[in-house]
């Protein structure tokens, strides 16, 4: 059983790197919500109303929502999406292409993320980005948001977000993907906006390094800590949803946890504690022991068959 150690994600205590990525992470949030704001009030766009959400939320200024995105409003992981994105615009080859579609085929498959697969990702698509400019990717991240997201946002997940939203509360995505594509989904969402993984820029340029570490497990937590000092809010009034076990440091700091769509180990804390739960995924199988439907692979099954037919030809 040591040889698969490597499928459990190790836990880690909050480290000095981990506070200065939920550091930056808050900073870059705020700055791209005030822009957000800006521009739904030059847009205002009408959007049908979401159905009404099982858990509804009093309206309380100094409490805020944090949602988890990859699973828990999306369906998959947003950085292979996006990877898939860049692959089609000629950003890198297809033998990584191969990598990304194996990575969101474990993924899904498996329920969970693992640590390897998803540093392995990150440093993928940081050595693709680096020399680019941050415009760049924004631009042809709202594409690759039309393309490969928009029709796998979980719709009972977004209307617990709405519930908020019309109770006067701000929502913010709390994610391990670059927050540039955080920021480009909390838009489209029209959330309040984004903390994401924060990617070293020079000048609008990426370097390939990034600010601290990725924002995820107890990044997250510090992260959340962060925005909340900056915005004055009660953390024991807020409330944050998540699919993963790894988000249980920024689940447990506030008052109204919620599992969504939760792994084996997030559903067996979440019912130790008392905490929601809700899954939106379908089949008996995933309401059962917490692993997506097999059904919600159909959209990424080219990319998966692509993967095996290039190990079996090496093989």
């Amino acid at each position: 059983m040591a040889a698969l150690g490597w499928l459990t994600p190790r836990r880690r205590s909050a480290t000095a790197r981990s506070v200065l990525a939920g550091e930056a992470a808050a900073e870059a949030a705020r700055k791209s919500s005030l822009q957000l704001e800006q521009e739904r009030e030059e847009a205002a766009a009408e959007e049908s109303a979401p159905a009404e959400p099982e858990f509804p939320v009093a309206g309380d200024v100094r409490a805020a929502a944090f949602f988890d995105l990859d699973n828990t409003v999306m369906q998959g992981a947003a950085i292979f999406h996006f990877g898939r994105g860049l692959y089609k615009r000629k950003f890198f080859q297809r033998r990584e292409l191969a990598r990304f579609a194996w990575q969101q085929a474990w993924f899904r498959l498996a329920g969970v993320e693992d640590p390897e697969h998803m540093q392995d990702a990150r440093d993928s698509a940081l050595s693709i980005v680096k020399g680019h400019r941050v415009s760049e990717l924004m631009s042809i991240g709202e594409e690759i948001y039309d393309e490969y997201m928009a029709d796998r946002i979980w719709p009972g997940t977004r209307g617990l977000a709405q519930a908020h939203l019309d109770a006067g509360q701000k929502v913010w995505l709390v994610t391990a993907a670059p927050v540039e594509t955080a920021t480009i989904i909390a838009r489209r969402l029209g959330l309040t906006g984004a903390l994401g993984t924060v990617a070293e820029s020079v000048g609008g340029v990426y370097t390939g390094k990034l600010v601290g570490e990725p924002l995820h497990g107890p990044a997250k937590a510090e992260a959340v800590r962060a925005l909340a000092a900056a915005e004055g809010l009660d953390l024991s009034r807020c409330a944050a949803y998540s699919d993963s076990h790894n988000d249980i440091p920024m689940l447990s700091l506030v008052g109204h946890p919620y599992a969504i769509n939760p792994d084996t180990k997030l559903r067996k804390h979440a019912k130790d504690r008392d905490w929601r739960l809700r899954d939106y995924r379908t089949g008996r199988k995933a309401a059962k022991v917490g692993i997506p439907a097999a059904a919600g692979l159909g959209a990424l099954a080219g990319g998966t068959a692509a993967a095996v037919a290039l190990h079996r030809r090496r093989h």
